[in-house]
């Protein structure tokens, strides 16, 4: 619309310069043209007003000598008259919508009345053409200015949803990374420390009468301490459980588990059973046992992590409600999927339905019940299932299965 606007102030000059050589008025015509490009120029170091704010006083006081210089124009030389096109939208642009039509109403006039005065005779298009091309050009800058607020809401909204998607992204996050500390704080130091508080309170029962058995007790503790405090060094580095370092398998990790607690009698992940509690004679928990199927195949980290915090999650179970005499762990590797398996002898129970939540202290009397939420939520997360199957009197069977091609 500029560089309109200075090609029809140019050529508006060259017609009047060519048409009138030598009058008296052209050096006024001159002045006013240099003067009416100078002013125009100005217009955008003035700043343009957007779509919510009122035109200031210097845009309005610019406006005022831009349509007056044209309006002098005008009269001394009607052909200056085709520039209020662009000076159609420069006022649109500046004023609000009622005082632009206005203006545009008194330049549409001016241009018919010089049109008038360079025709040699009477021509209706001289009265229709200016106020047609003035209505087009009115409702091609109303569209414009709909189609621009349209977008600039569209924008408003699209950032507005950024916005609200991040926060919300990183509220995902944080409890998500909340479920996987207290997933990982329930499978290792909980439990640990659950082992050590039953370990030391049957040492306090049986120290008087019975003080190698009480000793037992005590180093069993001092090692499951250690052995926590390498998993807590380790959560702290986001590393990979203790048992699948310096590059150990799964298999390898859940046959030292399996051997550790057949070995100390005391079962789970910290090696906890029922001997020795309540001041009687120390017996042994239940006999665990490893078995593996299939061909061995490289495992993601992930995968192998999950399913053995929850083979020590199932153990803890086993041992602190199960009543167990024999707990077997059976990896299968079936090709497109890995299946670990814990089934017990134990008393049983009926399953809650999955997916499972945790326990309510309030409602179970007892501030734990996260094991069954931990280990669904880990499978869930690498897209593979949990199922029990259980009953009362017969036993108990969990199974974890994962999808191996699409195991994260």
């Amino acid at each position: 619309m500029h560089i309109a606007f200075f090609l029809l102030l140019g050529a508006s000059l060259a017609r009047f310069l060519t048409r009138h050589p030598g009058e008296p008025r052209t050096p006024w015509i001159i002045a006013l043209s240099l003067a009416l490009a100078l002013l125009y120029v100005l217009g955008p170091a003035l700043g343009s007003r957007t779509h919510a704010e009122r035109p200031n006083a210097r845009r309005l006081l610019w406006l005022g000598a831009v349509v007056a210089t044209w309006v002098v124009l005008v009269l001394l030389a009607p052909s200056f008259a085709w520039c209020a096109v662009p000076l159609f939208y420069t006022g649109l642009q500046t004023l609000p919508a009622g005082a632009a039509s206005l203006l545009v109403g008194l330049l549409t006039a001016f241009v018919v009345a010089a049109q008038l005065r360079l025709s040699t005779g009477f021509d209706p298009n001289l009265l229709l053409a200016p106020p047609a091309v003035a209505a087009l050009a009115t409702a091609v800058f109303i569209h414009m200015e709909r189609q621009a607020e349209r977008q600039r809401a569209l924008i408003d909204d699209l950032l507005r949803t950024r916005r609200e998607l991040a926060a919300t992204e990183r509220r995902e996050g944080t409890l998500a990374e909340r479920q996987r500390l207290s997933m990982e704080i329930h499978d290792t130091l909980a439990q640990g420390l659950s082992s050590q508080q039953m370990l030391l309170q049957a040492a306090d029962r049986v120290w008087d009468f019975d003080a190698a058995t009480a000793r037992g007790h005590v180093r069993t503790a001092t090692e499951i301490t250690a052995r926590n405090l390498a998993e807590a060094r380790r959560f702290v580095h986001d590393l990979a459980p203790a048992d699948l370092a310096d590059g150990a398998s799964l298999s390898q990790a859940l046959r030292e588990l399996a051997a550790r607690t057949d070995e100390s009698g005391l079962g789970g992940e910290s090696g906890v059973g029922r001997s020795g509690v309540g001041g009687g004679p120390a017996t042994r928990g239940p006999a665990v046992r490893f078995h593996q199927d299939g061909t061995p195949a490289p495992l993601p980290d992930r995968v192998q992590s999950a399913l053995l915090r929850i083979a020590q999650g199932a153990l803890a179970n086993v041992r602190e409600h199960a009543a167990a005499t024999t707990v077997t762990l059976t990896l299968s590797y079936l090709g497109d999927q890995i299946v670990l398996d814990i089934a017990d002898d134990g008393r049983g129970f009926t399953p809650p339905p999955a997916p499972y939540t945790p326990v309510s202290p309030a409602a179970s009397g007892r501030e734990r019940g996260h094991g069954l939420p931990a280990m669904y939520a880990r499978m869930r997360q690498l897209g593979g299932t949990l199922t029990i199957e259980s009953a009362p009197g017969e036993g108990t069977v969990l199974s974890a299965a994962v999808p191996l091609e699409n195991a994260p």
